[in-house]
């Protein structure tokens, strides 16, 4: 049998595999604890934080849409990136993207400041930074790409390649994109996290993570670690999650559909300074994205001409968008970074990183196109009347 597609990977993973009854989705299991066979034998399964069926059945899709030996499943996509800078000591050196998630940032720091690791901040577009920040020898460079909030793009292959060339680990998170739009592992990358409350999940009433290795050794100890920091996810929340897997495919599509009619939009408007979308020619990394991405998403960032009043205008007008935080799922967010996703960097830090206190951030979800059109078209006529 040829190999399978992604789509059908994630609607297929876990399907007929009840014993028991044949039940076709697969059962969710709530127990705590199992029965040993004898004293001395634990089955596959004991206790489980451990490990769990129903947790197992999402891992292994996970890791299947990734292309990865091991996918770790965390109770969320913060714990998904303490469980790898487990994998850390104190003499290690750790290289971060200047311009990354802010909680991802808020936890780098601090963590290198009780002294888990040393730490190199690091704008990997830069590549002059970048290998110096290399040529130190770190045990980890750390990628995101996209980047968020600003979509900057680097190259992973050309990373993992001077990475590797000084025994460093190379980690991608890819909660902006999803297997479904890039692979970094068949890139060269060693491990991937997700944020699963986004678009693996993508329906936004589920809080989880997941970590994916390349290879079986470091999957086992990633695995080892989960468990000793219990970190695992739960099996209701992975039940959840399995579900929403299934349509990612499809809604990856719809998602990336929209976001080009809101691109559109933005692009022809006179009171919008600047768009930061991959998919724009004009886009620093969009020759990288083209080559290392199936497509380029459906998150964006921009800038309105003028100042808090044009942002809040537009903001107000808004009732299709919803003004929350997090992002991937099937309805429409706008947000924005310095007083909402990103308040926990430094206004230095967030005005190094590029991320100005009026920058919006959308992430256009899969309501009819026309509705979300004309939504950001009110809300850019209100700037305007400022």
């Amino acid at each position: 049998m040829t190999e399978r597609k992604l789509a059908t990977i994630a609607v297929r993973q876990g399907i007929e595999s009840d014993t028991q009854y044949g039940a076709v989705v697969p059962p969710i299991y709530l127990s705590t604890n199992y029965s040993f066979d004898g004293h001395k034998n634990p089955r596959d399964f004991d206790y489980s934080r451990s490990g769990n069926p129903t947790r197992s059945i999402l891992g292994d899709a996970i890791a299947g849409l990734e292309k990865g030996a091991t996918g770790v499943v965390t109770c969320t996509g913060m714990a998904a990136i303490t469980l790898v800078t487990s994998l850390l000591g104190p003499d290690d050196l750790l290289v971060v993207p200047h311009d990354c998630y802010g909680g991802s940032y808020r936890l780098f720091t601090n963590l290198a400041k009780k002294g888990q690791f040393k730490l190199a901040v690091v704008d990997q577009t830069d590549e002059l930074a970048l290998q110096d920040a290399i040529a130190q020898n770190p045990k980890m460079v750390w990628l995101e790409t996209p980047s968020n909030p600003l979509l900057r793009v680097v190259d992973i292959e050309a990373i993992a390649k001077a990475s590797h060339a000084v025994d460093a680990l190379v980690v991608v998170d890819n909660t902006f994109l999803s297997p479904i739009l890039q692979q970094p592992l068949l890139l060269g990358a060693d491990i991937v996290i997700h944020s699963t409350t986004k678009y693996i999940n993508g329906h936004s009433d589920v809080v989880g993570g997941a970590v994916v290795a390349k290879d079986e050794e470091l999957g086992e100890l990633l695995h080892w670690w989960s468990n000793t920091l219990g970190l695992t996810g739960s099996a209701f929340d992975s039940y959840l999650t399995l579900r929403g897997i299934r349509t990612l495919a499809v809604r990856i599509r719809e998602h990336q559909a929209n976001a080009q009619r809101v691109l559109d939009t933005l692009t022809a408007s006179s009171v919008v300074d600047k768009v930061y979308y991959p998919g724009l020619k004009d886009h620093p990394g969009h020759e990288i994205a083209a080559k290392q991405q199936k497509g380029f998403g459906a998150m964006l960032s921009f800038e309105l001409k003028g100042g808090e009043a044009e942002l809040v205008a537009f903001l107000e007008q808004l009732s299709v968008f919803s003004v929350a935080e997090s992002l991937g799922g099937v309805e429409s967010l706008v947000a924005v970074p310095a007083t909402m996703t990103h308040r926990a960097m430094e206004p230095e830090a967030r005005a190094e990183a590029g991320v100005k206190d009026t920058l919006i951030r959308l992430s256009v979800g899969i309501e009819d196109a026309d509705d979300l059109v004309a939504d950001i078209q009110a809300g850019l006529a209100a700037a305007l009347a400022c």
